[in-house]
């Protein structure tokens, strides 16, 4: 199975570094994803759709220093849907996107080569990917 998701976008929002109660850095931002399109009549038009991105540890830290409304970022992640309850009371579904990997592609980066950065740069494995030994090419 798989379950992998890239996408290419620009923050709508400032990323928000919270900290779980067992001291983990989790941070979140929206990331806008555009692209063009032709009418029934051939004119062009912009449809844009709006992503919910969540870094954990490292990555979370990383995101909440370099990045900021407007930052032009590759992500790539997995798909996450949660169900929670509203004030009320109606139950909801969020869909979100687990960031494992954040390329920085703004002009600054881009100009001294982009930073990427990964979750599994910093230590941080997926629990549920096998433990590989760094040796395996």
């Amino acid at each position: 199975m798989l379950n992998k998701i890239m996408l290419i976008g620009n923050l709508g929002r400032d990323p928000e570094l919270n900290v779980t109660q067992e001291g983990t850095p989790v941070t979140k931002f929206s990331l806008a994803v555009s692209r063009n399109t032709k009418t029934s009549t051939g004119e062009r038009e912009k449809e844009t759709e709006w992503f919910n991105i969540v870094a954990w540890r490292q990555l979370a830290e990383i995101c909440e220093r370099y990045l900021h409304k407007g930052s032009k970022v590759y992500i790539e992640g997995r798909l996450q849907t949660r169900k929670y309850t509203d004030r009320n009371g109606v139950e909801r579904t969020s869909i979100e996107v687990i960031a494992s990997d954040m390329e920085m592609l703004d002009s600054k980066a881009a100009s001294s080569g982009s930073e990427s950065y990964s979750a599994g740069s910093a230590g941080d494995r997926d629990p549920f990917l096998p433990d590989y030994p760094d040796d395996i090419p």
